[in-house]
């Protein structure tokens, strides 16, 4: 027998807010670090300044990834929970104008006047605060973020991520540094863009063209930032 919980779990939606922000933290992680390691090595002929920039930029970066997913996600929590505070003083001051709303929020969805009206009484009788946070302010379990999770799955995910180009640093040959990050980073991303979007449901090829043009962009670009300002150490 199928159930609604079961009909949501197939698919994908659920997943949109740790998904989010895990793939961003990966994506981040691979092409900045790939990038500042990129970056020194045009500029250096030892291995060691390479590392100690790849390092101190791992760590930096998935500390700061955390706070601002935190931060940014904390915000817009707020946000909720004030407007859904004004919602609960608007339906104790004003009950049958907040009905009124929502009977023409599901008028405008399709429904004929008098069937809104009475699906609105309906829902306002279960739960009307409920019925009015789903559906006039837009706000829904799916729609909610944890500020926590969020901080969590996008440094985690950082780390994941530039640890990748951290191991090439590593132990690929000095000399051919710039090359080996390149194509190893590329590699990275392209099954960061499969397995994300496989998570997802969406399309593999979009996802995989659209990660690896903008970290071969950043790279470039971080190379030739080297080149031009570097100097040899």
């Amino acid at each position: 027998m199928v159930t609604i919980d079961n009909y949501l779990d197939s698919h994908y939606i659920h997943r949109s807010n740790w998904l989010r922000a895990a793939v961003l933290g990966a994506n981040d992680g691979i092409i900045s670090i790939s990038s500042l390691a990129i970056g020194v090595a045009a500029a250096s002929a030892s291995r060691d300044p390479i590392a100690l920039a790849t390092v101190a930029g791992l760590v930096a970066g998935a500390l700061s990834m955390a706070a601002g997913e935190y931060v940014s996600v904390s915000s817009q929590t707020d946000t909720e929970k004030a407007d859904i505070e004004r919602e609960k003083q608007e339906l104790a001051e004003m009950p049958e104008e907040e009905l009124n709303i929502l009977a023409q929020i599901y008028e405008r969805r399709g429904l004929k006047k008098e069937t809104a009206l009475q699906v609105a009484i309906e829902l306002t009788e279960k739960d009307a605060l409920a019925a009015h946070i789903r559906d006039e302010l837009g706000i829904n379990e799916i729609s909610q973020a944890n500020p926590i999770q969020a901080a969590v799955a996008s440094g985690a995910s950082f780390i994941a991520g530039g640890v990748l180009p951290l191991l090439v640093v590593l132990f690929a040959p000095v000399k051919y540094m710039e090359l080996c990050l390149y194509g190893f980073t590329i590699i990275f991303l392209i099954v960061l863009g499969a397995i994300s979007a496989k998570t997802g449901g969406a399309n593999i090829g979009k996802a995989i063209v659209r990660i690896t043009v903008w970290g071969t962009l950043a790279m470039g670009l971080s190379a030739l930032v080297g080149y031009i300002f570097g100097v040899n150490v």
